[in-house]
């Protein structure tokens, strides 16, 4: 490698996590639009960002991630009403993501499909969270965006092609079995064919070991969060959790701490 080319990898060794912030906090602003329109079935590209209270279209400057909330203190420009502290949540927490994997994985093509793929799994957690819905509008190109993604790296960061094939196809049909043995048993639906997709789509980014330790994750968090709310405001167990919202966070702690937890468990089997 010459001197100019190292000095060139070196620069954008430094530049990259940096450089992959600001881009996660300005996607963080787009997954923020699809929070809201998703479960609205509206499009995401048009029109252009308006107030929820007064329908006032969003001035560029009024719209840059994080600083445009604090110059007007969480509230809307034209008729004063409050902004939901959700919006630079998201964003900050997408842009931390970004740092993360870049910092992590370095400047790849499989660290650019993670990115997609982690704000994929924010934005489905908390419409799920809100709405119990999971849109087919993000699952199905995740499940797309990750068999392609398969095809750029292998491990350690991903499946190969037939192992996140493999994974897509086994999460699809697990989950789908589980549904059905539900409804059997009990009469009533427990997991919607969002689920199902879902769980294609992290399988496909995952492979199957990680897919099993997001299920598990969300599982253990879920059922911990339920017996909280029992014990807090006496709801039964018949009361719906969204799974969905337990998935996406399993899967970004999956995503990027999942590694060590799976070598660990594999070491323990071995000893």
């Amino acid at each position: 490698m010459t001197e100019s080319a190292s000095a060139l990898a070196l620069t954008l060794g430094v530049l990259w996590p940096w450089a992959a912030l600001a881009l996660g906090l300005v996607v963080g602003s787009f997954a923020n639009v699809c929070i809201h329109r998703l479960p609205l079935r509206q499009s995401v590209v048009t029109p252009r960002s308006r107030c929820p209270a007064c329908g006032a279209p969003i001035r560029a400057l009024d719209n840059v991630p994080l600083l445009s909330y604090a110059l007007l203190r969480g509230r809307c420009r034209s008729c004063r009403a409050p902004i939901s502290a959700r919006y630079p949540a998201v964003e900050a927490l997408n842009g931390l993501i970004y740092l993360a994997i870049a910092a992590a994985w370095g400047v790849t093509p499989r660290a650019v499909l993670a990115m997609a793929f982690a704000t994929a799994l924010l934005v489905l957690a908390l419409v799920d969270l809100e709405h119990h819905i999971l849109p087919d509008r993000v699952t199905l190109p995740g499940i797309a965006l990750g068999l392609v993604g398969s095809f750029l790296s292998g491990p350690p960061h991903g499946p190969r092609p037939l192992g996140a094939l493999a994974a897509a196809a086994g999460g699809y049909a697990a989950f789908a079995l589980v549904a059905e043995a539900y409804l059997t048993t009990r009469g009533i639906e427990g997991l919607g064919q969002g689920d199902w997709k879902m769980a294609a789509m992290l399988g496909a980014f995952l492979g199957w070991e990680r897919l099993l330790l997001t299920v598990f994750v969300a599982t253990l968090s879920g059922t911990l969060v339920g017996l909280g709310l029992m014990a807090a405001k006496g709801r039964g167990l018949r009361h719906a959790l969204p799974l969905g919202t337990f998935l996406g966070v399993a899967g970004l702690f999956v995503l990027l701490w999942g590694d060590p937890v799976v070598a660990w468990y594999k070491g323990v089997l071995r000893g």
